[in-house]
């Protein structure tokens, strides 16, 4: 396995890939060529050649790729094998429909513990996942060695929220309040703003043709 940096952009698109190779595997489909990819993943074959030739050989002039083989090594590559324990911080409606959402189904990632200031939940279990105090944030980060946190709190209160686990050791932060925080160099922090989004979709609605090119 390959140990050099690749663009971000393939890197963000190696789930889409991997993702849509089970999928093949479950039809029990055992070769595709990189325009079969492209047109189920609508990303150019150009691109996803470019993407995989990254990694090295990985198919076959005239052949394709062998699934099996594909899924196999972005499994590596993805560390799928590898069950990471996730934190929601903020269990308010949205953090209730973060926690429904199956992450373990569709990746290497369970959501083991969350944590909310409501009193009426504290202390109970939410879709299989046990609500905890904040005040027991720092502690149970450590005891359960969690290093991503997934955050769904209220604007006001966010950065405060990630300075504090910051400090206790967090790595990746996925940023669900439309603030833009503020973090040392070395943690990941991955925004998703629903409202930018929809605004945006509408955006392009309003000023591009279906088949003009979005950039």
């Amino acid at each position: 396995m390959t140990s050099k940096k690749i663009p971000r952009a393939t890197a963000k698109r190696l789930p889409i890939y991997y993702r849509y190779l089970n999928i093949l595997l479950d039809a029990n489909k055992h070769r595709v060529s990189s325009t079969e990819l492209s047109q189920a993943v609508q990303v150019d074959s150009a691109t996803i050649r470019r993407d995989f030739s990254y990694f090295g050989e990985l198919g076959k002039r005239g052949y394709g790729y062998d699934v099996e083989d594909l899924l196999n090594f972005f499994k590596e590559i993805l560390n799928q094998d590898k069950l990471t324990n996730a934190a929601l911080i903020g269990v308010g409606n949205l953090g209730h429909a973060l926690l429904n959402f199956n992450f373990h189904k569709n990746s290497n990632v369970r959501i083991s513990a969350a944590f909310d200031v409501n009193d009426s939940i504290i202390n109970t279990v939410q879709s299989g996942v046990p609500i905890y105090s904040v005040d027991d944030l720092d502690q149970q980060l450590r005891d359960q060695q969690i290093d991503v946190v997934i955050l769904s709190v209220p604007s006001e209160t966010a950065q405060a929220v990630t300075d504090q686990i910051v400090k206790v050791g967090v790595r990746g932060i996925l940023n669900f309040t439309p603030l833009r925080l503020g973090v040392p160099k070395d943690v990941r922090v991955q925004n998703v703003d629903l409202t930018n989004e929809l605004q945006t979709l509408i955006y392009f609605i309003d000023h591009y043709n279906a088949n003009d090119e979005q950039a």
